[in-house]
């Protein structure tokens, strides 16, 4: 238990990206080695993260939280990473959190005599899942999901930090936590309405736990399209992930990092950050790289990373 309280409650800082076990791809970009993800280059500046514990399901561990995190941070700043695909590998994309981790985590709180001491713990645990899954969002390059199967408590957590999702035929959804419980919290009442852009329907979902299928994610906006199966939807998904990779990494990573501004802010708070974003990022050479290819309906340009 007292492993537990170091590594969630008192410990808060990243591992250096220096600790990260490297292997090299036939481009000579480094791929970062986890326990819980494992992640493979199979295009030109794409990159693909695949939830990696098909035994257990892919349920979240502790240690899944923080190579979340590891991971999207660190793929954040990888000059070579244009585009993340993000997947589950086995039969479910996730059956949520593990339930022995809340048991650990309640066990541990135990071992502290005192109130107050007890709730910072129960805090930073929180914390420490909330950084994960928000990494994602905080990532600068866009992250394209393709659920199938299960898709359950800290997974609706997870995709909804996504930028697009895609799911397959057989996909449910389900916001588990209320009937384990407690209330989600870790991004799922704060990413999910403005997701779906319907609150009462958000609301239904987060307080009844009832699952629903894919077509229903895809009537209420969670998800772009629905897949006949898991290889249909990730070859579409690669595909996407080529266009947007061949594009100007300023102008894929500007507009996603004005959304995701934009998105919980008025909207003149998110024409001013747009607006200071791009009095920067156009004194680049991408901007007239591509306007010169397009007036003269030249070949699209290659873009240098960023």
């Amino acid at each position: 238990m007292a492993s537990l309280i170091k590594t969630i409650g008192f410990n808060q800082s990243r591992k250096s990206i220096s600790n990260f076990l490297l292997r090299a791809y036939s481009s000579n970009t480094e791929v970062p080695q986890f326990e819980t993800l494992a992640v493979s280059v199979p295009k030109k500046n794409v990159f693909h993260v695949e939830l990696n514990r098909p035994k257990k399901a892919n349920t979240f561990s502790k240690a899944m939280w923080s190579e979340l995190n590891q991971c999207f941070s660190s793929l954040s700043n990888n000059p070579e990473c244009r585009v993340i695909v993000l997947s589950g590998q086995g039969k479910n994309f996730t059956g949520g959190i593990e339930l022995n981790s809340l048991v650990e985590m309640a066990a541990a709180a135990e071992e502290l005599s005192d109130t107050a001491r007890k709730a910072r713990f129960h805090y930073h645990f929180i914390k420490y899942a909330q950084d994960g899954i928000t990494a994602l969002e905080d990532c600068v390059k866009p992250v394209l999901t393709v659920i199938h199967s299960a898709c359950v408590g800290a997974g609706v957590d997870l995709v909804t930090a996504a930028d697009i999702r895609y799911c397959t035929e057989d996909s449910w959804f389900q916001v588990k936590e209320v009937d384990v419980g407690l209330a989600a919290d870790v991004g799922t009442l704060q990413r999910l309405p403005k997701v779906i852009g319907n609150d009462s329907i958000a609301r239904e979902l987060c307080l009844t736990g009832r699952k629903f299928d894919a077509k229903e994610a895809k009537e209420i906006g969670l998800v772009s399209k629905v897949f006949p199966d898991k290889d249909s939807a990730l070859n579409h998904v690669m595909e996407l992930a080529v266009n947007i990779a061949a594009k100007s990494p300023v102008a894929v990573q500007t507009t996603k990092m004005s959304m995701v501004y934009s998105q919980s802010r008025p909207n003149p708070d998110g024409l001013e950050h747009v607006r200071l974003l791009n009095a920067v990022m156009n004194q680049g050479e991408d901007l007239p790289k591509a306007a010169m290819a397009q007036a003269t309906k030249s070949p699209p340009p290659e873009f240098d990373n960023l």
